[in-house]
């Protein structure tokens, strides 16, 4: 029988208002920075749910309620399976505030393609963005990493 894999569960949220606007994070963090969603790391014992609504207040002061799981992205790194649930609301409340991760903003949703995006932040705003796809993932075949949509 084979061991359990180990799994590193964090979250990404997508809140948009009825205007075509989306809010947006300016990440300062080295190892993975550019413009996202604000997210992060699900705590032990916590429920996806109560982890996104908590991040996103911490990373931009909006409480949001109602948060919509989407997709999610994964990937293996050092035999450590990484999952990002991703998630979407137009539910919120609060004052708008940035925070020691990045500044925040709210931006046009058709304008996000063109800001300097986090690397792989465009081919998960697909998934976001198309109900027709789920998941987004990093896997070797054939001795390549290969960026796949399904």
């Amino acid at each position: 029988m084979r061991e359990p894999e180990q799994v590193i569960f964090t979250n990404m949220c997508m809140v948009y208002d009825h205007e075509g606007n989306v809010l947006v994070q300016h990440r300062v963090d080295p190892k993975w920075p550019g413009v996202t969603f604000p997210g992060g790391h699900v705590e032990p014992g916590e429920t996806f749910a109560h982890a996104v609504i908590r991040e996103v207040y911490e990373e931009t002061g909006l409480t949001i309620s109602h948060p919509r799981l989407c997709g999610i992205k994964h990937w293996l790194k050092r035999g450590v399976r990484n999952v990002v649930l991703l998630y979407k609301t137009d539910a919120f409340e609060g004052t708008l505030r940035s925070s020691e991760e990045g500044r925040v903003w709210w931006m046009p949703l058709t304008e996000m393609p063109n800001a300097p995006l986090a690397n792989t932040m465009s081919a998960m705003l697909r998934v976001f963005l198309n109900d027709d796809l789920s998941e987004h993932s990093f896997q070797v075949i054939d001795g390549e990493w290969h960026d796949l949509l399904e």
